[in-house]
């Protein structure tokens, strides 16, 4: 996890796929305010006391892959949605592929959940942090059984 300022910039299952390297001025610091918020947030959310995360965000990307993390947001818990339909509710109707491509480089998984994204019929499609926790989270919020 990386916070910079207020906000949480990072959140990676260390296994994936896409996983920075810290900065060389990193410093960890896990009694920062906004990594407690998170690991307090995950820990109720993994106890199924949490549906919805509050912690401030700041990912950092492109205007496109910004607008792709932002449709990501409004996708309720325990739902999925298609690529296309992410693709059509960002007003881009014809990016299935980008949008595929700026879920992949999320850089703060669960709490923006591109887990929720399914390929066209229903299948389960790329994951970045890896096909067993895609699974994993799909079924830990009763979107898949």
């Amino acid at each position: 996890m990386v916070a910079q300022g207020a906000a949480l910039t990072d959140l990676h299952i260390i296994s994936g796929q896409y996983v920075p390297r810290p900065h060389a001025d990193w410093v960890q610091d896990a009694q920062h305010p906004v990594l407690q918020q998170t690991i307090s947030e995950l820990g109720q959310y993994f106890a199924r006391q949490r549906s919805a995360f509050s912690v401030p965000l700041a990912p950092q990307g492109t205007a496109f892959q910004q607008a792709a993390w932002a449709a990501l947001l409004q996708i309720p818990f325990g739902s999925t949605i298609s690529y296309g339909q992410q693709a059509k509710n960002m007003g881009k109707p014809q990016a299935v592929r980008a949008v595929g491509g700026a879920n992949g480089k999320n850089p703060i998984a669960i709490i923006i959940p591109c887990h929720r994204v399914l390929g066209a019929n229903g299948a389960l499609t790329g994951y970045s942090g890896g096909m067993e926790h895609k699974v994993f989270l799909l079924r830990h919020e009763g979107a898949l059984l």
